[in-house]
């Protein structure tokens, strides 16, 4: 009877360590989902603030009529995307920044107008954030579906009834104008 207890002692405690195993990566894979989360907050803000910007300052009279048209209409559209298009919708933003901020003329038009220096500085800070926000968000989508790829996590479903976490895929580059300053 010993050998039989002492081998059902180390099945057990293989067992166990096991499930602690799975348990630290259920937990693992549970972080890097509200880490994902948390980041698609922040980029959604970071996102709805420089759209918001743009906005005001389109509406400001700062910028000549065509410019504020092409920025508006970017910026609204932007702010009123559904999900499935969201990424399309920030993209034109992006470019209608590059597009209207393609030299310093504009920006020293807006910095030369009353209150154009503070709105100048926000729309620069505002269009700095929002790659950063995409990056920490996309490398958190990364390490939760590198994760999600082992055959462990897999086999043992441990991902639960999680969506598949999708990266945030959009131009983000900011215009010339705003990058130096």
């Amino acid at each position: 009877m010993p050998p039989v207890t002492a081998t059902l002692i180390w099945t057990l405690v293989v067992l166990v360590a096991i499930g602690l195993y799975l348990s630290w990566t259920a937990g693992r894979l549970d972080r890097l989902h509200a880490r994902i989360d948390a980041a698609r907050a922040a980029l959604d803000a970071q996102l709805l603030r420089r759209a918001s910007v743009t906005q005001e300052l389109a509406t400001s009279g700062v910028l000549d009529p065509a410019a504020s048209i092409v920025l508006y209409e970017a910026a609204h559209a932007a702010r009123q995307a559904e999900e499935e298009q969201r990424e399309v919708a920030e993209s034109e933003l992006s470019q209608a920044l590059r597009a209207v901020f393609a030299d310093h003329h504009q920006v020293d038009e807006i910095k030369e107008a009353p209150g154009g220096e503070a709105a100048a500085h926000e729309l620069t800070e505002a269009v700095r954030r929002v790659p950063m926000a995409r990056r920490f968000h996309n490398d958190a989508v990364g390490a939760a579906r590198r994760l999600r790829e082992h055959r462990k996590v897999r086999w043992f479903h441990l991902a639960g009834h999680a969506a598949f976490p999708m990266a945030f895929e959009m131009d983000d580059e900011p215009p010339a104008a705003l990058a130096e300053r």
